[in-house]
């Protein structure tokens, strides 16, 4: 392989890992073929399959162009123009830079070949139609590359850009109106009616329903290790983000995404333990 084309599949695995690509559009339950798809995702609005996303020219990603994938991440569109519905993190994707959704194009044509058919969604009338998400993009979704705020740090921005776009933590963090749109009024201030029903803590840095205790260098560590400041240990969900993504970032953007963290305006809700 071409050293330049080495470096930017280098380059592509760190971004694919950081936003768990690999995790989410692998049916983990059934030992699936990683990347062909067929992970479920309960929500209120029914059950949603995540699609082969492996070279396959058929039923993956394979007849794409770049142009094509990165219309699936900056526009929530398919190659053909279909409609992504939001159970696929766009609004969050959409922030990413050129170069990073270049690398991880190049990732991932490097990916074993799956010939593997998508598991259609399973949605009640009226959520099926996906004539709607006009509606609710026209509503909700900002198309656009992450800006970078010149009043803030390089080591803010870092944070803002790793957790506003490439590990999308707002998407399960954040909680949802009835349209089921996060509401930006409440970044990361937990989520009641998380996937598969679950709840998810509040991030901010609230003292009493947040993580406004942990220091810099305890979120750090969670986010290596799961571990956290009481000795306990991360489950559930965010045991597969702590071993497939942020496990496997630099120690410096573990820093970053701490800084941002701590950062943000504190929001109030049930206390719920990370």
């Amino acid at each position: 392989m071409h050293a330049v084309a080495a470096e930017a599949v280098e380059r592509g695995e760190y971004i694919f890992n950081a936003a768990g690509c690999g995790g989410c559009h692998t049916d983990i339950k059934a030992k699936g073929p990683v990347l062909a798809g067929g992970r479920e995702l309960a929500t209120p609005f029914g059950n949603f399959y995540s699609p082969n996303i492996t070279p396959d020219p058929i039923h993956g990603i394979g007849s794409w162009s770049l142009a094509d994938f990165t219309k699936a991440l900056r526009q929530g569109k398919s190659a053909n123009g279909t409609l992504y519905f939001p159970s696929f993190p766009y609004p969050s994707f959409t922030r990413m830079s050129d170069a990073d959704i270049s690398d991880l194009w190049t990732y991932m044509l490097a990916r074993p070949t799956v010939a593997q058919v998508n598991e259609p969604h399973q949605l009640p009338f009226p959520f099926n139609l996906r004539i709607l998400m006009h509606v609710w993009r026209g509503l909700f979704f900002d198309e656009g590359p992450f800006s970078l705020d010149d009043t803030k740090s390089a080591n803010w921005n870092r944070g803002a850009y790793l957790v506003r776009a490439l590990t999308h933590c707002g998407e399960c963090h954040t909680p949802r109106n009835l349209l089921g749109a996060v509401d930006p009024q409440r970044e990361l201030g937990g989520n009641p009616l998380g996937a598969d029903g679950k709840s998810v803590p509040n991030i901010t840095p609230g003292n009493l329903t947040g993580i406004g205790a942990w220091s810099e260098v305890e979120i750090v560590d969670y986010l290596s290790i799961g571990m956290s400041p009481d000795g306990d240990f991360a489950g559930g969900a965010m045991t597969e983000v702590i071993n497939q993504s942020t496990s496997k970032l630099t120690d410096a953007d573990r820093q970053a995404i701490a800084v941002y963290l701590k950062a943000l305006p504190a929001v109030r809700l049930e206390p719920k333990k990370p």
